[in-house]
């Protein structure tokens, strides 16, 4: 990952914008204190459909987990179908 101080990257943003499409580009300010970091649209996208995907995973085991559960069949009988 490329790391660049915020005066840096206003400099050159284009650059640095243009180097994200390939990894991300990380700014600092004030030393080493991290302010943000610049991904692909690709990367981004990617990255929240992951955490979209955990989160369901995760809830899925929650409710596996549930006391009370209906089975498929029970629904089934439930709704008339």
């Amino acid at each position: 990952m490329t790391s660049v101080t915020l005066s840096e990257f206003r400099s050159k943003q284009s650059d640095y914008i243009a180097a994200a499409q390939r990894s991300p580009v990380e700014i600092t300010s004030r030393g080493a204190r991290r302010r943000a970091v610049v991904v692909s649209p690709e990367f981004f996208d990617r990255a929240v459909q992951a955490l979209e995907d955990q989160a369901d995973i995760l809830a899925a085991s929650k409710a596996r987990k549930e006391v009370g559960r209906v089975s498929h069949e029970e629904l089934l009988r439930k709704l008339g179908i």
